[in-house]
């Protein structure tokens, strides 16, 4: 029996872009859910890596590959990049039928070997869209009350008040859970330890399949390791490498070594880059161009890191830097459906603001992300010194100013900055 489905953000956006192409693909990482959302948003549907049916799937790609897209439309092609020339026939079923909404396709990886490239032909351009789909929000796992609406603050409705649902403990416990869907409803412990054995599978074979190349379990956790303690710093890949030589006798990896596996992560979709915010191309403040580099979900950082909810309690520093993490991970969620993009800032000062979020039509708001809330005041006189940075005159005022924190009130304050616990926000 299928276990209830959890509304995700991606659902109206799907929609929407179903609307208009012909086929959407889901991209995100394994077992954020892309199959499921899928499933809720089609009529008929093919999985690839059934087992009993592989032997005809496969003789079925050989001889006649649109006979697997034959179905109610839309039609889910469940981990299409197991068999890629399905990516062609459905590219020219959409031309042929000229209608949008007929395929949604998931997977867990981009095909970047030679021998799967050289299987596509045609981009997709204008007849296949992407959907980013990453591990839940707190929302979107009933784990936020959502009163206060990211959307509703990009429209200059600042009147709330309300007050987080969670305790410091209850937050390192969501650090350490993740927004994994088939976690929810296990205990913490239960549910740590899958996360703790999805990265071993992700960091075992999941690392090597994705384009064939032998990789070392070893360099994989030692990376994912340097990243999630790298969190949010601007680190580039000399960096990472010299880092991760940390308790192996001074040794460290080459930058071509940490490149391939740092791409390789990207494309199972583990590892995301937050790049650097440009407030005006005329402005004359230069700014951070290396990226900041996050894996997809905190509980992987807490795993590379051993650190489990009580841990991060003894720890404040690196609680620190997997609740920005969560946070991170939340904005990029809701920003999406906002058709927004989630930036950092941080200019030759070393003036740094924890994200910036930008919509497509120049509105903008800035978050200072801090656990400890002793430190309100000076996230918000922080948030407030970057306007006086940014040229106002030709770009737009920020739309709000927002100190993001672990526990305490959603509201706002006299100086116009809004305080909002991340268990109170929304798309």
């Amino acid at each position: 029996m299928m276990t209830p489905y959890y509304p995700r953000t991606v659902d109206s956006e799907l929609e929407q872009v179903l609307s208009v192409m012909g086929a959407v693909v889901i991209e995100g990482p394994k077992w954020c859910g892309k199959t499921r959302t899928g499933l809720e948003n089609s009529k008929s549907a093919v999985k690839l890596q059934d087992p009993d049916n592989r032997s005809r799937f496969t003789l079925m790609v050989n001889n006649k590959p649109s006979s697997l897209l034959e179905g109610e439309t839309p039609r889910l092609i469940d981990e299409w990049q197991t068999y890629p020339v399905l990516w062609d026939a459905i590219r020219f079923a959409v031309d042929e039928r000229g209608v949008p909404g007929q395929f949604i396709l998931t997977g867990s990886n981009s095909p970047l070997s030679k021998e799967d490239r050289s299987e596509i032909h045609h981009s997709g351009t204008g007849r296949i869209g992407r959907i980013r789909m990453r591990p839940m929000s707190l929302f979107e796992s009933n784990d936020s009350k959502g009163s206060v609406s990211l959307k509703d603050l990009f429209n200059g409705n600042h009147g709330f008040f309300d007050e987080s649902p969670h305790s410091l403990k209850d937050v390192a416990s969501l650090v350490c859970r993740g927004g994994w869907p088939a976690t929810i409803g296990m205990g913490d412990e239960q549910a740590i330890e899958s996360v703790r054995q999805y990265y071993l599978g992700l960091t075992g074979s999941d690392i090597s399949e994705i384009d064939g190349v032998n990789r070392k379990t070893d360099t994989v956790k030692r990376l994912m390791k340097s990243i999630a303690r790298n969190t949010s710093s601007p680190v580039g890949i000399t960096a990472i490498s010299e880092d991760m030589a940390d308790g192996i006798d001074g040794r460290h990896e080459t930058v071509l070594t940490v490149r391939s596996y740092l791409n390789a992560l990207k494309g199972l979709f583990i590892v995301e880059e937050l790049p650097g915010w440009s407030p005006d191309m005329r402005s004359k403040v230069r700014v951070r161009s290396t990226p900041k580099r996050n894996l997809c979900d905190p509980s992987l950082a807490a795993v590379a890191l051993g650190c489990g909810p009580d841990r991060l309690i003894e720890d404040p520093s690196t609680f620190g830097l997997l609740f920005e993490s969560l946070c991170i991970r939340d904005l990029r969620v809701y920003s999406q459906s906002l058709k927004g993009t989630v930036y950092y800032y941080q200019d030759e000062t070393k003036f740094e603001v924890d994200a910036i979020i930008e919509l497509l039509d120049g509105r903008w708001g800035a978050v200072g992300i801090k656990l400890n809330p002793d430190r309100e005041d000076k996230a918000a006189d922080n948030l407030k010194k970057l306007v006086k940075k940014v040229d106002t005159v030709s770009m737009n005022e920020p739309s709000f100013l927002m100190v993001l924190t672990a526990t305490g009130f959603a509201h706002r304050r006299d100086d116009g900055v809004l305080v909002v616990p991340i268990g109170c926000l929304r798309d």
